[in-house]
């Protein structure tokens, strides 16, 4: 019997063959991808702290939702493995070779720009926002730019929800601190 070998190309095509079928059919899939990329995308750059990773990871996390084959109780649980999977990718990001682009400040998404706030607080918060740890990002954006409970938090950054209230009032009080050292400085510098 020959001896069969395979190209890097034909191992990676045997290889997804051989995966589980799509759990969603395309144009469910369609649907929620239009629903959830916005968000998810906002999130990962915030998080990340590159435009470029973000992009990255967001279609990674969608290829891995997809490839995980499993039966979702609901859309809203469906959602929360998805972000949980962008939120492992991104911690493996910072081990891995493309640790070095993890940390850019990303200008803020539309979405967080109130109407009544002025470029130099969007800038305040933008730089704030760099300041803090990528946890407490995580935590502040999903609880108020994305509006999830704090259950729901808690699934996506593998946290005990319980912990939640006290690591969120952290971070709220840390932001505050480095705005107001913000304000301060500018009213110095005047």
């Amino acid at each position: 019997m020959a001896e069969t070998t395979f190209t890097d190309v034909e191992r990676i095509q045997a290889a997804d063959a051989a995966d589980l079928p799509f759990a969603m059919d395309e144009d469910a899939f369609r649907a929620f991808y239009d629903r959830t990329a916005p968000s998810l995308w906002a999130y990962l750059a915030r998080i990340s702290g590159s435009r470029q990773l973000a992009d990255d990871l967001l279609q990674e996390s969608y290829y891995r939702l997809l490839k995980a084959g499993g039966r979702f109780e609901s859309d809203a649980h469906r959602r929360h493995y998805l972000f949980r999977v962008a939120t492992n990718l991104v911690h493996d990001s910072r081990r891995g070779p493309l640790a070095r682009l993890v940390g850019r400040t990303v200008p803020l998404p539309d979405v967080a720009a109130a109407e009544s706030s002025t470029p130099e607080r969007r800038t305040d918060v933008q730089r704030a926002l760099g300041q803090l740890k990528p946890r407490e990002r995580a935590l502040l954006w999903l609880a108020y730019a994305q509006g999830s409970s704090h259950r729901e938090i808690a699934g996506v950054l593998g946290l005990k929800a319980g912990s939640i209230k006290l690591l969120l009032f952290r971070a709220r009080r840390k932001m505050a601190a480095l705005l107001e050292g913000e304000r301060l400085g500018k009213g110095s510098r005047s």
